[in-house]
């Protein structure tokens, strides 16, 4: 049997205990307030986890084109607390807590009057929670999201128990049905989110550049879309600081008319790439792979 990613090897971090606490101390206390600790947290992370700061300090080199600061290491880690500690508020019904700005999503309305759904493919960059936040301030749009449950389970768990109805959202994926459940969904009109930077398990890989060095990027997510034949869009919910996020939509492919399957899905992939590495310039401290990313394929899932 294969090993499973290096990502999903990672032991979670933290006290299920203190998560909840940490969730009810934000909702009472407020999300201005209850940052001051936030910042207290992502200092420590970045004194004590020295495998995430080794992974960061390597990708902000090639993102920022200049080796980076303690300072950015330290922010980098603050961008990934603030977009978990915000999804306490966003699974609370309060998106009035945030300015959102929402770019290319144009063609998602037109899908959702013609009663179609899509695949929105995102990445492990900013927050794919603001996708939620949007569809329930646009006319109804319907939300699915495929994930792996297992490597957070203690934050999927605590912030479940925020919002029970979030459950209902969220399809499993490595079951047998999975894909059942993901075709079912697209035909009844609904959006369904994958974070397609990293395989669930042992999957096929497809080499690209990647902020100038070659990656691996799983090709299950995509050989999945063209399999079920559904447009497929590219999403990140970017954080810009204080309360202000940027939503961005892509169209990648639209799978429903592609002939040659092999040369879509590549085509798809590198479109996929280009937009994660521009947005990765644009906005840095939004990227959260805090693992070697760029490791040799002979040393990960080989």
């Amino acid at each position: 049997m294969k090993p499973s990613p290096e990502w999903m090897q990672r032991r979670e971090r933290g006290s299920l205990a203190l998560l909840r606490l940490m969730c009810r101390t934000s909702l009472l206390a407020g999300r201005g307030p209850s940052r001051i600790v936030l910042h207290g947290i992502a200092l420590y992370f970045s004194l004590t986890a020295p495998q995430a700061r080794r992974a960061s300090r390597a990708y902000l080199k090639k993102a920022l084109g200049r080796p980076p600061s303690f300072r950015d290491l330290f922010r980098h880690i603050l961008h990934f607390s603030t977009t978990i500690h915000d999804r306490i508020y966003q699974l609370n019904d309060r998106q009035d807590l945030f300015e959102i700005r929402i770019f290319g999503a144009e063609p998602l309305h037109s899908l959702h009057v013609g009663g179609k759904g899509c695949f929105l493919f995102g990445a492990h960059l900013g927050s794919f929670e603001m996708l939620r936040s949007v569809a329930r301030d646009h006319g109804g749009l319907r939300v699915s999201v495929a994930m792996f449950p297992e490597n957070a389970r203690q934050i999927h768990d605590t912030l479940a128990s925020i919002n029970p109805k979030v459950v209902l959202d969220l399809i499993a994926l490595g079951k047998i049905d999975s894909m059942l459940e993901i075709h079912r969904r697209i035909e009844e009109g609904a959006m369904v989110g994958i974070l397609a930077d990293r395989a669930s398990g042992p999957d096929r890989y497809l080499e690209l550049p990647f902020l100038g060095k070659p990656a691996r990027f799983p090709t299950g997510p995509f050989r999945m879309a063209a399999m079920l034949r559904h447009p497929v869009f590219f999403m990140a919910g970017l954080y810009q600081g204080g309360n202000r996020y940027d939503v961005h939509f892509e169209l990648l492919n639209d799978f429903s008319s592609s002939a040659s399957r092999e040369e879509e899905i590549r085509l798809t992939m590198e479109r996929y790439v280009a937009a994660l590495e521009r947005h990765c310039r644009e906005s840095p401290f939004n990227w959260f792979n805090f693992y070697d990313f760029w490791k040799a394929p002979d040393c990960e899932n080989p």
